[in-house]
């Protein structure tokens, strides 16, 4: 990962600036640089990942125009080609120094061009404005705000804006802004065309499209590695990266030391696809004593996204203190596109289909803003396979119909996509799921609960949930963490929409705990 922001006015606080600017060094360890465009400043924190040079480093500056991208191009070489034939130069290897050149011949349509996962900010010498983006789903982060003298603010995250702004919001994934207008290129819920016919012929495209993202994401100057849980997602990642090289990927599992449901899974994955593997143990006080700081790099008070984010949080801090990894693949969005164990209760495929609508859209806000930050913060680069843009494109397009839970098996389409091919355990690829939270161990999540419940008594729950009005904490264990949350991002709940939940207003959805584990249909999938 890298970090970004910029001060998009002549009247700043460097102070200020920097005290935010150094809240998400350990997004960029490598370097840091600001620039002064003559009308704002400009940072970046550098995570060399592709050329690995110094003549990488960011800024880059074309004709006193300027950018910074946290970002992956991906096949961005046709892209330099193209422009090395209408005489453009380069001085490195890196994908983000075509961006200035695209934006001189193609301006703000060069977004629609980009197959990336990025965010980005350019300064425009020539029009003297501040031009921002963020990829259609939302894998980069980036926040804006606006300071006392109602100067916009962008950077990669809202800590970088604490302080600095009244109020941090996120930039809306697939936007631009331009001109004071947040500008829509790429809505990721639009179908063009449905997809209805042969299912043998859709599951063969479902194949090739996720095959053809998870090779994209493996090519890096640096080293690359894979999160497996031994579910559905990341065991399929792992399998068809294992194809992709002739040396064994090195793949990463953690598990709760008493009862860790995944380990098991996701060894018998390595074991079958021949990886490096190395397995990870958390303990309980290992749990409770990071709370508070997985609470301060997520920035937010979703339950799933805390209770998730404490074994991959763990995870990524092992991988970077015991390894040279610093690119990570990981199984993330899968869900969303093909369905949750709650979907099987959606009434139809209209309803199936909007909620997935619904879950793509605010991805930005919950899963994908936990595999960004638990990564990113120890200084590592997510890739999420699962979230390329041609493969979700395509998904979303299917009809609904063919995608309900009518197979006696949720996620059919994905199992059956690769059934032919024998890359993983049958009884690995047509596993129940499990929820990533439950699944590092049953016991985590049981000790957290049991940690807010002691914190509170019922009145003071009572009382202290009544002081807060958008996203009312539920439970003990939402007070909890919405108020360590306010700690560090005070009167910014509004960053959040709400707290991910299934949709209750479904038959058996109505429940009051987000995991998978309160609802009728969870069967074998915690075993």
């Amino acid at each position: 990962m890298c970090s970004i922001i910029g001060y998009c006015g002549v009247s700043y606080d460097e102070d200020t600036f920097m005290k935010g600017f150094k809240e998400t060094i350990s997004r960029g360890p490598d370097d840091s640089r600001v620039v002064d465009t003559g009308d704002g400043l400009l940072g970046f924190h550098r995570l060399a990942i592709m050329g690995l040079t110094p003549s990488g480093m960011q800024p880059f500056e074309l004709n006193g125009n300027y950018v910074v991208c946290n970002g992956e191009i991906y096949g961005f070489e046709k892209l330099r080609n193209d422009l090395l034939k209408k005489g453009y130069r380069f001085q490195s290897d890196s994908d983000c120094e075509i961006l200035l050149p695209l934006y001189k011949e193609y301006g703000t349509d060069m977004f629609r061009m980009l197959d990336a996962e990025y965010a980005l900010i350019i300064y425009d010498a020539k029009n003297n404005e501040y031009i921002a983006a963020r990829d259609p789903i939302g894998i980069r982060p980036l926040y804006y705000g606006y300071d006392k003298k109602n100067t916009i603010v962008f950077a990669s995250e809202a800590k970088n804006l604490v302080g600095m702004c009244d109020k941090i919001m996120p930039f809306p994934p697939g936007h631009y802004y331009k001109g004071g207008k947040f500008i829509c290129y790429r809505d990721m819920r639009e179908i063009k065309e449905v997809h209805s016919g042969d299912l043998e012929e859709i599951c063969a495209n479902i194949h090739d499209k996720l095959v053809a993202g998870v090779e994209k994401r493996m090519v890096a100057d640096a080293k690359v590695g894979f999160l497996l849980s031994g579910g559905l997602d990341s065991s399929l990642v792992c399998a068809i990266a294992s194809k992709c090289v002739d040396v064994p990927i090195k793949t990463f599992a953690i598990g709760m030391t008493e009862d860790a449901i995944d380990l098991k899974y996701a060894k018998q994955v390595a074991d079958f696809i021949g990886s490096d593997h190395t397995e990870i143990y958390m303990t309980p006080a290992d749990v409770l004593n990071s709370l508070d700081e997985v609470i301060h790099l997520l920035g937010t008070f979703d339950i799933t996204t805390i209770r998730a984010s404490m074994g991959m949080y763990l995870l990524c801090k092992a991988i970077h203190e015991q390894s040279d990894i610093r690119v990570l693949l990981t199984g993330e969005i899968s869900d969303e596109l093909f369905g949750y164990k709650y979907t099987d209760f959606a009434p139809n495929a209209e309803e199936f289909q909007k909620e997935s609508e619904k879950r793509i859209h605010e991805l930005h806000m919950y899963d994908v803003l936990r595999a960004d930050r638990c990564i990113s913060v120890n200084s590592l680069e997510a890739r999420v396979p699962f979230g390329d843009l041609d493969f979700v494109e395509y998904v979303m397009s299917i009809d609904p119909e063919l995608k309900l839970n009518k197979y006696n098996k949720g996620k059919y389409l994905l199992r059956h996509a690769f059934e032919k091919d024998n890359i993983l355990p049958y009884d690995i690829l047509f596993r129940e799921k499990a929820a990533f939270s439950d699944a590092v161990g049953h016991s985590m999540v049981d000790y957290l609960k049991e940690y807010a419940e002691k914190m509170y008594t019922d009145e003071e729950f009572r009382s202290l949930s009544e002081s807060y009005t958008h996203a009312k904490p539920f439970t003990k264990e939402s007070l909890l963490y919405r108020e360590i949350f306010e700690k560090y991002y005070p009167s910014q709940g509004d960053m959040i929409v709400d707290f991910w939940m299934p949709n209750k207003s479904w038959k058996g959805c109505n429940v009051n705990d987000p995991s998978a584990r309160a609802l009728s249909n969870y069967g074998d999938s915690g075993k």
